[in-house]
This record gives structure tokens, C-alpha cells and sequence, in this order.
């Protein structure tokens, strides 16, 4: 193209360094495994620039000027039009192949978290889309996904992706499997913990470390509350131990008035399940009356899983942030509490996560256990 328009003799010009820069930053905000994180690089558009310029200077002037290019095809072209400016082209040349880069409006928000999530509220359903086509041709291929790029690409599509899983288009039960098929990233714990700081609180991006030492302030007021109501004792050196025992207490000190289903026993199985010598997982999970998500405590590693289904593994050391992890499956597979501890799910919900519940959530059970520990945590 670059040819033709020089023998025709019109006015062109070729683009500046800048111009150049700027598409190339261009190209990897919306192609993000285009970026260059080698260290020799001193930016992650250099790579992308360097191969437009090298493109734009290898162009040889044709002796005589081309004839026009055959009907049956029109040429491809790069455009940087807004989806509004698309939608109008294309009712008027329905036949051109284009290839669009839509990019949303500029947002005026004041810091880069903000204008982050500024830019994913006013994303397109048809870009949103290829956002979901790229994600998923990342995980196809046998190499491990970039994180960083994964965790973008999610950002982007999350209009999209929440309206999908929010929809009650499946059966509850069904639900956590076909997302896990739409979405594999959800099998890792990063991806879903950082689903759970979309969903609640999206721009603010130290939510997931706020949220941890909340958890862990949390603790240790229920370990006194515990031991105050005679729930447990005293905290012991074990810390896999200790958040095993607390994780077994806190249905009790938040009980709920529907008592657990009789294979259960107890109501803390709704939340963990430590493994015999001779007992194996997936045996329990067959004969599990619950539906919900679980951890199943191993002897070197825990086993985070839905109904039948293992999701992901992580180190028993991490054990004392599990009940996060239950949250997050709850909050991005959108799933129900079971009533034999809803109340205390509740509680964290209110007190942890700082999300604020339904008033047909506000049970007398419910507000029973927060008057309780209200006042405990005052005197």
C-alpha cells in the first residue's frame, strides 16, 4: 500500500517515531502477549515498534503505477476506529474485511486503578468477546498463560463473564463445572482470588492484602471468643492445627438454627474434611450429601473442591486462609450458602469481606451471633 501510494505521486507521508510508538502501545494493550518482558528490552512496545519500522522501510517504489485491485477482493486494512464509528462503516460497506482494533473511549478517572475499571465498564459485547476467544486460545496451547496477561484479559471481559455466570441459566449444581470449562483459569487460586476482588471491589487494587489482614484480625478475636464460649482452647503452637480447630469451632460460634445433614455430623464437614489414613478423596466426595465448596485436608496438601469435583491444591500451611478460598468460590461460581452455616458465612461476609447482605439475609440467627460478638468484641 505503502508502494502504491508513492507512485502515485499523492501527498503521503510516512509515520513518525511517535506515531509509530503509539500504535505499537496500541497493539499490546489490546494483544497482550505481544509485550516484551525480556530483560535486554527497555520497554514492553519496543519489539512491536521495531517490526512496524522495519515493515514501513522495507518498501520498494514499483516501476510503473498498479491497476486497481480486482472487485471479488477488497483489500484488508488496520483501522483504529471506535466501535461507533465500525458499526457506521459497516452498514455502508458490509462486504470490506477490516480488521478492528476497538478500543473504548477515553475515561477521565483519576488514578490508573480507576481507569481501569472505567475502561472495562464501557468495553463492547463484541470486543468483550475477543477478549474470551484470546483467553481461551491461551489456555489451549501446552505453555502455562502468562498470569499478568491472563488477569487483563479478565479485567476487560468481566461485564460479559459476570452476566454469563449470574444469569441461573444451569442448575447450581451443573454450574461450577461449565464455568471451569468456560473459564480454566478459575483453577487456580490466584485467578480466583483475584475474581473475588473484581466482583466486590474492582478498582481498588491492594483489596486481596486488606482483605487478608482483616482475616487475620478476624482470627484472632475468634480464637478469644472461642475459648470465652468454651468452643475451644487455647491457642496451641500447631498453626495447621490451631486453623483446623478454629475452622471447626466457628459454625458453633456462629450456629445456624438448620442442623447439618445426618452424614455430616457435624456442621463444620460443610466447610472441612479431614482425611483417615485409609479414606480416600474422591470416594468422599462421591458419597458427600453437599453440593458446596469444601477442603479436604490431605497429609502434605489440602484439596479445594465444589460438590464432586476437585478445583484446585494448595500447601496445608496455607490452611488458616482456606475459609477465603471457600469465599471466593462462592462469590465467582455464585453459589448459595448451605443453611447449616449460613449464618456463619454471613457473618464473614459482613465483617470480613465488608459486603453487605440482603435484608431477607438478615435472619434472627444472624443477628443473634453479631449482637453476640458485637458486644464481645466492644468490652
Amino acid at each position: 500500500m505503502l508502494s502504491i501510494k508513492r507512485a502515485a505521486g499523492d501527498d503521503f507521508n510516512y509515520p513518525c517515531s511517535r506515531e509509530l510508538t503509539v500504535m505499537a502501545k496500541r497493539l499490546i494493550e489490546y494483544y497482550p502477549m505481544l509485550r516484551d518482558r525480556s530483560q535486554t528490552s527497555r520497554a514492553e512496545w519496543e519489539t512491536v515498534k521495531k517490526q512496524l519500522l522495519k515493515r514501513v522501510q522495507n518498501v520498494t517504489t514499483p516501476k510503473k503505477k498498479q491497476g486497481s485491485t480486482p472487485s471479488r477482493k477488497r483489500p484488508r486494512s488496520l483501522s483504529f476506529q471506535s466501535s461507533h464509528e465500525t458499526s457506521t462503516d459497516e452498514t455502508d460497506e458490509s462486504t470490506a474485511s477490516t480488521l478492528i482494533l476497538e478500543r473504548s473511549p477515553p475515561s477521565r478517572c483519576s488514578t490508573p486503578e480507576a481507569e481501569q475499571l472505567c475502561a472495562s465498564e464501557t468495553e463492547s459485547p463484541q470486543t468483550q468477546a475477543r477478549h474470551y476467544k484470546t483467553l481461551q486460545a491461551m489456555y489451549k496451547t501446552k505453555a502455562r498463560p502468562n498470569k499478568m496477561d491472563v488477569a487483563q484479559l479478565l479485567d476487560l471481559e468481566i461485564q460479559a463473564r459476570r452476566a454469563f455466570i449470574d444469569s441461573d441459566v444451569t442448575k447450581e449444581q451443573d454450574r461450577p463445572s461449565k464455568i471451569l470449562k468456560a473459564y480454566p483459569c478459575f483453577g487456580e487460586l490466584d485467578h480466583l482470588m483475584d475474581e473475588l476482588r473484581r466482583v466486590l471491589n474492582q478498582g481498588n487494587s491492594h483489596f486481596l492484602t486488606e482483605l487478608k489482614t482483616r482475616w487475620g484480625t478476624f482470627c484472632e478475636r475468634a480464637q478469644f471468643y472461642g475459648v470465652f464460649k468454651k468452643l475451644m482452647r487455647p491457642p496451641q503452637l500447631d498453626k495447621v492445627k490451631h486453623s483446623i480447630a478454629m475452622m471447626k469451632a466457628l459454625p458453633e460460634m456462629f450456629p445456624s438454627p438448620m442442623a447439618p445433614p445426618k452424614k455430616l455430623r457435624h456442621a463444620s464437614e460443610a466447610l472441612l474434611h479431614v482425611l483417615e489414613s485409609a479414606e480416600d478423596p474422591n470416594t468422599f466426595l462421591q458419597t458427600r450429601p453437599l453440593s458446596s465448596p469444601v477442603v479436604i485436608i490431605c497429609e502434605t496438601n489440602c484439596i479445594l473442591a465444589i460438590g464432586t469435583m476437585p478445583v484446585l491444591i494448595f500447601p496445608k500451611e496455607d490452611i488458616h486462609e482456606s475459609v477465603m478460598y471457600l469465599m471466593a468460590c462462592y462469590y465467582t461460581f455464585h453459589l448459595t450458602y448451605p443453611k447449616c452455616i449460613a449464618t456463619l458465612l454471613s457473618v464473614v461476609q459482613t465483617e470480613v469481606l465488608l459486603d453487605a447482605i440482603h435484608d431477607r439475609d438478615m435472619t434472627t440467627s444472624y443477628k443473634k451471633a453479631m449482637a453476640d460478638w458485637k458486644k464481645f468484641i466492644s468490652d
